[in-house]
């Protein structure tokens, strides 16, 4: 359908409105970069403890992009680019398996939900921080964050923001739901 791209996106952009996830997940629309691609559209999120609603266990950013071109490095139109971080058990920190594991729940979410995906890349990044002098007597903190890229190979857009929440959750320690639970209605921010 040439010259019917704005109208597919503006579609795209409305089923990523329309997303319900679980409760814990808190979607902001957000502005989306401008000089990547024709068409983008931003969210980030944050998981919340439900008992603690202002205690963000893990954040990020999904951004989805359109390019009628099909950029050749993209392998298709259409390209997803996340960012999630989260705090982590501060035995972590070296553990030689922490960056390999992160990308696996990435695609281990992606799989769980039946979806394809090409040209991925990523990174997974972990940060320790060690207090010293004034600070010391802090505990060492470990942060996991996970960049990551991918052209979703079939699907629904809507279904992969699906899938990289649930991996959010995953980095947050929250337990994925029972197969064939789904959030109810009202739980998307």
């Amino acid at each position: 359908m040439p010259g019917n791209h704005g109208a597919v996106f503006a579609r795209t952009l409305s089923a990523l409105r329309d997303v319900r996830l679980r409760s814990e997940v808190r979607l902001t629309e957000v502005p989306a970069p401008t000089r990547i691609a024709p068409y983008a559209a931003a969210l980030t999120a944050d998981v919340i403890d439900i008992a603690d609603p202002d205690d963000d266990l893990a954040t990020g950013r999904f951004v989805v992009l359109h390019d009628p071109a099909a950029p050749e490095t993209w392998d298709g139109q259409w390209r997803i680019v996340t960012f999630a971080r989260a705090e982590l058990e501060p035995e972590l920190a070296g553990d030689p398996m922490l960056g390999a594991v992160g990308w696996s729940w990435l695609t281990d979410s992606l799989t769980h939900r039946d979806l394809g995906w090409t040209a991925e890349a990523g990174t997974v990044t972990r940060v320790v921080s060690e207090s010293f002098a004034g600070l010391a007597d802090r505990e060492a903190s470990v942060e996991m964050e996970i960049r990551a890229s991918w052209t979703p190979a079939a699907g629904d857009v809507a279904d992969h923001l699906r899938a990289w929440a649930d991996m959010l959750c995953t980095i947050a320690g929250i337990p994925p739901l029972p197969d064939g639970v789904v959030p109810l209605p009202g739980q998307r921010r």
